[in-house]
């Protein structure tokens, strides 16, 4: 296919340094495809709250004494980078597998090994760190081995250490898998008897807390669990817990299914998005991540995990999601998790991992109305999301996630208020598989977690029409202002 003729006359952003020298890295593909995306500010697809942005943490996480602490500067630091509005999610496998001891050592075990430790120590280092960073916190409880009684210990050690920082108790982890390989249940366990056991947990730990807030059910793949636990708890829960992953790594986990369509993913989110609507309550992917059991090395850990989560962030706040927690850290099986945003050497050393530049490319949207935006790029995996933070700008999201075609977004803007111009950052890297040199406008996070953009682009058009040139394996925040 030969390159296309442009139809309208816009001014083109000029070929920065930055886009040539992408280029040179990649090969200048061999082709161009247009894209043209046309705003409808008549249309409101989503409202993205404040605190969407979100990470997850197995249980074992928090026993690591001053890993989640005000005192570990530079991990506080690249959390807060992220955005200064967001939520951490303490719970994962080894939550069903972990018990809370007051004054005994703290232990970071795997499932299936001996259990967590979690004391009244590492829990006043999380409070500190909800503190220093501004997020909240959803913490699970076990349900899977644990007690009434253990619950009701933890819940009040959890609510001295966290106080107003807490939005809400999960009870269990994924019960929906429960009974697989008869891992916490014996076989045919099934929602009507996680219902029966979570009202137990419920009524012992209101018992003690009135007015305890609680969210679930955290389901693992059963999501008519969700919509039939809004159902039935809807009126007294105050959030819809679910998780995702792509799939379980395996040898067929590759670059090329994680950047395209998921097709379990659109009918996951109607039906929460359903249950959502009909009990008036928010729902959350509160634990999710490319490939379940740490990712796929080379996958996950590399640049095109950048352009997925990315990617992914978008597509779940524009189905109504009221936000993500990406999975972090030391996972239930004991290992740094190859999908990890927040990268940690396990001898006090954190960096800005390749997802974490997909989900700092999201933060610069911030909070606010999703505008209906209509892309037309052919069959080219090429994404485009449109966001009004406040009333005078509007900021684009372009994602080119084809690894051999650029892409000439022609913005048009004229059904919107006028827009006059604005600029870019792009979301860079090497290549597809890179693990490192990426950068967001030109710049990396530092050691210390701090990132300012070294380089923007001046975007300018005409008669309300704008032009931005986005090569393969890229994406760009484009802000433009009336």
């Amino acid at each position: 296919m030969k390159r296309r003729e442009f139809l309208c006359r816009a001014a083109v952003v000029a070929g920065s340094a930055a886009v040539r020298r992408r280029l040179a890295w990649a090969g200048a593909p061999a082709e161009t495809v247009q894209a043209r995306l046309v705003l409808d500010p008549t249309r409101t697809v989503a409202v993205v709250p404040p605190d969407f942005m979100g990470l997850g943490y197995e249980i074992s996480s928090v026993a690591r004494p001053g890993l989640l602490s005000r005192a570990n500067a530079a991990y506080v630091q690249l959390v807060r980078t992220l955005g200064p509005y967001g939520i951490i999610r303490i719970g994962g496998n080894t939550s069903d597998y972990s018990r809370y001891a007051p004054t005994a050592r703290a232990v970071s075990s795997q499932e299936n090994g001996p259990p967590s430790v979690v004391n009244d120590a590492v829990l006043r280092d999380l409070g500190t760190f909800l503190e220093a960073t501004g997020w909240k916190l959803i913490w699970g409880l076990n349900l899977g081995r644990g007690t009434k009684q253990e619950a009701i210990d933890e819940a009040r050690a959890v609510l001295t250490a966290t106080r107003s920082n807490l939005v809400a108790f999960e009870i269990g982890n994924e019960p929906d898998l429960f009974a697989h390989r008869e891992i916490h249940r014996k076989q045919g366990y099934g929602y009507a008897d996680f219902l029966r056991e979570y009202r137990e947990f419920r009524d012992a730990l209101r018992k003690e807390f009135p007015g305890i807030p609680l969210a679930g059910p955290d389901a693992a793949i059963a999501t008519a669990w969700v919509s039939d636990f809004a159902r039935d708890e809807g009126t007294d829960i105050k959030l819809l817990t679910h998780h995702y992953y792509r799939e379980g790594q395996n040898p067929t986990s590759s670059i090329e299914k994680l950047l395209r369509v998921d097709p379990k993913l659109a009918p996951m989110l109607a039906q929460l998005s359903a249950a959502s609507k009909s009990s008036g309550l928010p729902y959350r992917i509160c634990e999710t991540n490319s490939f379940s059991g740490g990712g796929k090395p080379g996958v996950s850990d590399a640049f095109s995990a950048s352009l997925w989560v990315l990617s992914f962030m978008y597509t779940l706040a524009s189905a109504g999601c009221a936000g993500v927690n990406m999975e972090t850290g030391v996972n239930q099986l004991g290992f740094i998790s190859s999908y990890s945003p927040i990268g940690d050497d396990e001898h006090g050393n954190y960096t800005a991992a390749p997802e974490y530049y997909g989900m700092l490319a999201f933060a610069q949207s911030g909070a606010g109305r999703m505008v209906k935006s209509t892309v037309d790029a052919g069959e080219r995996n090429v994404k485009i999301f449109a966001i009004e933070p406040a009333r005078d700008h509007m900021v684009l999201t372009l994602i080119n996630k084809e690894r051999s075609y650029d892409a000439t977004i022609v913005i048009d803007a004229n059904a919107y208020k006028p827009l006059h111009g604005g600029s870019l950052v792009r979301l860079l890297g090497s290549s597809l598989e890179s693990k490192s040199g990426v950068t967001l406008g030109g710049a990396t996070v530092s050691s210390a977690g701090r990132w300012t953009p070294a380089r923007s682009e001046r975007v300018s058009g005409a008669r309300g029409k704008f032009q931005v040139r986005l090569p393969a394996a890229s994406a760009a925040v484009v802000t433009l202002r009336s």
